[in-house]
């Protein structure tokens, strides 16, 4: 198949049609009708010899063959539309505007304080908004330049998306100075014994954890669940609970609340903490200065090649 046997606005329909998955949303947004919208659809099946997408409860689900053709049409789109619409020369320090970031609440507090102290002297003009990574609509927001780029662990952003590894991180235990754990040996009889408060974070590979532990062959006695992560430090300094957490939070927590921190006695595995945006703003001269400042504060070794998240 050659380029010329394509209409492009083909392939724009197409790229909606995988975020959206219904065509009557598809429709809304480029202006059509759903009956132009199914005939474009009929077309592009007909060119790529495959139904591209099913109809099913949850909307028009894509075939395997669509999920290819969805990173390179995604990555192509995002290369055009950033070529017809980057600017010939960007000066970060005259840039004023508010950049969105999507982030988990360990984020926040990983992140945020020497994100907001670098910008604030290097460009005075920009504030920082910030959205929950396990919002619904991370996916959307981010394909339309609401969001400008999210970190963390996002398994469910995968075609149109690049990514970048900032660091890799272990699982710490996490308790207070002068718990009854709080000795050289941490065993794992220790483990499975003690109360265990557990953070649920749906959406993020930090909802993970209570699966990894059960593969490794513990099971924690869970006294307290809670949503999120930031109230963590006040609880663990007023009880006896055990945490496990990642170790750049623990890291964060453990001098302000009084905490101590301990390898867990089982093995778990590292998780990566990578940076994630468009392919439509890979080449935009202030995304790749966000993207870089981002690197430069919290990228840890070798920086591995920008790469498109979805990976077969």
């Amino acid at each position: 198949m050659e380029l010329s046997d394509i209409d492009l606005n083909h392939l724009v329909l197409f790229q909606h049609l995988m975020v959206e998955r219904r065509v009557s949303r598809v429709a809304e947004k480029m202006g059509l009708t759903q009956p132009a919208v199914s005939n474009t659809l009929a077309k592009l099946r007909r060119q790529f010899g495959d139904e591209l997408f099913v109809r099913s409860a949850a909307g028009m689900v894509p075939t395997p063959f669509a999920e290819q053709l969805a990173e390179p049409i995604g990555y192509a789109l995002g290369m055009i539309h950033s070529g017809l619409n980057q600017a010939s020369h960007f000066e970060a320090a005259s840039l004023k505007r508010t950049l969105t970031i999507g982030m988990t609440d360990i984020g926040e507090i990983v992140f945020l304080p020497a994100l907001v102290e670098r910008l604030r002297h290097e460009v005075p003009g920009v504030a920082i908004s910030t959205v929950r990574t396990t919002a619904t609509s991370l996916r959307d927001d981010m394909e339309s330049g609401k969001v400008d780029l999210a970190i963390g662990p996002l398994p469910q952003l995968k075609a149109g998306f690049f990514q970048r590894r900032l660091f890799r991180q272990r699982y710490v235990c996490l308790f207070r100075k002068g718990h009854p754990l709080d000795r050289k040996r941490f065993t794992l009889a220790d483990f499975k014994a003690a109360e265990h408060v557990v953070i649920v974070s749906a959406g993020t590979g930090h909802g993970k954890i209570d699966e990894l532990i059960r593969r490794a062959g513990a099971e924690r006695r869970t006294r307290l669940t809670v949503p999120h992560f930031v109230g963590l430090g006040h609880i663990l300094q007023r009880s006896d609970l055990v945490a496990t957490v990642t170790e750049r939070l623990a890291d964060s927590l453990v001098e302000p609340f009084g905490l101590t921190l301990r390898p867990p006695p089982i093995e778990l595995p590292d998780i990566a903490i990578n940076v994630f945006w468009h392919a439509k703003v890979h080449r935009s001269p202030m995304h790749q200065w966000l993207r870089g400042v981002v690197f430069d504060l919290f990228g840890g070794g070798a920086q591995a090649k920008a790469e498109p998240a979805m990976r077969r």
